[in-house]
């Protein structure tokens, strides 16, 4: 598997990050969180980018981690640092980031849209984050950050119960900007960031900091969630819940 999954492109001074694995519904492997960090941290560094914009393909944003990769470390094998130092670099953005969905988001495909300035969803989107039923942990900083975003009751029926949340009441939940149809997302994701890119870039990072604040207790929150994530997957629960998974798509 090959960083060839994830297209980059510079839009203007909107760095374009697209996951392209239309195959798997964007499951997302190691090699594609290496290139998506690379992409986000170069993009902060060039002084020629004012936005970040990640998308996915028609149809799916992103099926989440690639089971396989899970599977791989739930025997034993080395699970590298490629997904630690995506969510790092995505915690720590300090340009602003749109992201637009369509169609599958799942687990890390709804929780890369907590650390967003603005979400665009199509009506087929439905955000999920099946982590206990994998015998897992939420990631991403979403067990910090979806309370405060969402209250308690609605973060919990995401990363508790496990219950997805369509566009519409992703939107009056307050977890997306807004609902778009399938046709237009992408275009109206490109304008916002373009929108924020034309902003005076110093006074739009002042008033960014501001209203996210100190991210020390995300960072602190993500490296504890990834202590306990890696536990579990090594865990009877999550072995056994990777290999009925992965029955099932061979049936």
């Amino acid at each position: 598997m090959s960083a060839s999954h994830i297209l980059v492109e510079r839009k203007g001074a909107v760095q374009a990050i697209r996951m392209n694995r239309p195959e798997k519904k964007n499951a997302i492997t190691r090699a594609m969180y290496a290139a998506m960090a690379a992409a986000l941290i170069s993009g902060d560094d060039d002084a020629g980018v004012r936005c970040h914009l990640i998308l996915g393909v028609p149809g799916a944003f992103s099926a989440g981690n690639d089971i396989a990769d899970f599977m791989a470390v739930a025997m034993g094998g080395d699970g590298g640092t490629e997904v630690f130092d995506f969510l790092m670099a995505l915690a720590t953005l300090a340009k602003p980031l749109v992201t637009a969905a369509d169609g599958i988001a799942v687990g890390i495909g709804t929780t890369i849209h907590l650390h967003a300035d603005l979400t665009l969803a199509t009506p087929r989107t439905v955000f999920s984050t099946p982590f206990v039923d994998l015998g897992l942990v939420p990631e991403a900083g979403s067990s910090l950050i979806a309370p405060r975003l969402l209250g308690h009751q609605r973060a919990f029926a995401l990363l508790g119960l496990g219950e997805g949340m369509p566009a519409g009441p992703a939107k009056a939940a307050g977890l997306i900007h807004d609902v778009i149809p399938e046709d237009g997302l992408e275009a109206a994701a490109l304008a916002l960031a373009e929108r924020l890119a034309a902003k005076p870039p110093e006074a739009l990072k002042l008033a960014r900091d501001f209203m996210r604040g100190d991210r020390d207790d995300i960072v602190a929150r993500i490296e504890a969630e990834g202590k306990a994530f890696r536990q579990r997957l090594s865990s009877d629960e999550a072995r056994q819940a990777f290999m009925a998974f992965m029955s099932r798509g061979k049936t």
